[in-house]
């Protein structure tokens, strides 16, 4: 056990965070986060954030890395999470990469190719566009184009969309192009487990439960901190994050407090289901599926033992 590494993904409101909690304590392990959210500060309350004592009981990585200014890539992960596992290793514990942002999942065991220059008159086009056109008629080009990248971005992400084309205008290649590395390359020894919810409507109302709980702790007061900032407005990539953007929105005066709630639900179901369509395709990567509802640390235990 000590060889090895732990991989433990899962859609949103899965469970993961306990269970990482319970296994990290069985078998001596670091939690480093897989979770493009949690690495800012100052977003506790909405990211669902590993509380004081938790990440007192078990040393927890990638959280708090990053003001919400500043960005955070798939690249960043892996750098430092290889960095991270080598370390872990070295105080004779065991890496346990946990989380639901399954493009950093991806980037790991496949690896990234370096990603290309961007032309600085094509950027300044396509940003200029965006506010004229829209998300949604950027992302029909979109998908003329690069249908692998449309597919798996929202037509409402527009940083994402933005991103793809960007890469697509100055190189004529898909962005998928530059993530193709070959996937078998990862150590027999990293263990992959993926909670997979057997119960989708339990799912749906554990994420509408968890959004009234953190309205209830305080999220409000923490959007209003964040927009105080002077730097920090709602096209920055931290802003994007499920709850925040519609936060933004209400607090901005675009939509009342009800539709706030019922967006920023609607919107974590819909992430929750593109995790799982993220993880329904990573099948060819030794993905071991444990069902999410009654799960138990034995059964990582069994599985990371084989």
């Amino acid at each position: 056990m000590r060889e090895s590494v732990l991989l433990l993904m899962g859609p949103t409101a899965a469970g993961k965070t306990a269970l990482a909690l319970e296994l990290a304590d069985r078998i001596g392990g670091e939690i480093v986060s897989v979770d493009s959210a949690l690495v800012y500060r100052g977003m506790d309350i909405g990211t669902a954030k590993p509380s004081a004592e938790e990440r007192a009981r078990v040393p927890h990585h990638l959280i708090d890395v990053r003001d919400p200014e500043e960005t955070w890539s798939a690249a960043d992960f892996v750098e430092h999470a290889q960095r991270l596992i080598g370390e872990i290793q070295s105080r004779d514990r065991v890496p346990m990469l946990v989380g639901g942002t399954m493009l950093y999942f991806r980037a790991l065991l496949d690896g990234l190719d370096a990603m290309p220059a961007i032309d600085p008159e094509v950027r300044a086009t396509l940003r200029a566009r965006l506010p004229v056109e829209g998300a949604e008629r950027l992302h029909d080009e979109l998908r003329g184009v690069d249908p692998v990248s449309a597919q798996r971005i929202h037509p409402n992400d527009p940083q994402r969309i933005l991103r793809a084309l960007e890469v697509y205008r100055s190189t004529g290649r898909p962005l998928a192009s530059f993530q193709s590395a070959p996937v078998g390359t990862v150590p027999r020894h990293w263990r992959r487990f993926a909670l997979w919810p057997e119960d989708r409507e339990c799912l749906r109302k554990r994420i509408a439960e968890r959004f009234d709980r953190m309205l209830a702790s305080g999220f409000t007061g923490e959007l209003r901190a964040l927009m105080e900032r002077p730097l920090l407005t709602a096209s920055h990539a931290s802003q994007r994050a499920v709850g925040y953007r519609q936060g933004w929105q209400w607090l901005s005066g675009e939509i009342g407090p009800e539709e706030f709630r019922e967006r920023a639900i609607t919107a974590t179901r819909q992430l929750a289901k593109r995790q799982l369509t993220w993880l329904r395709g990573m099948r060819g990567h030794g993905l071991e599926y444990l069902p999410a509802e009654r799960v138990r640390v034995e059964d990582l235990l069994d599985g990371a033992d084989r």
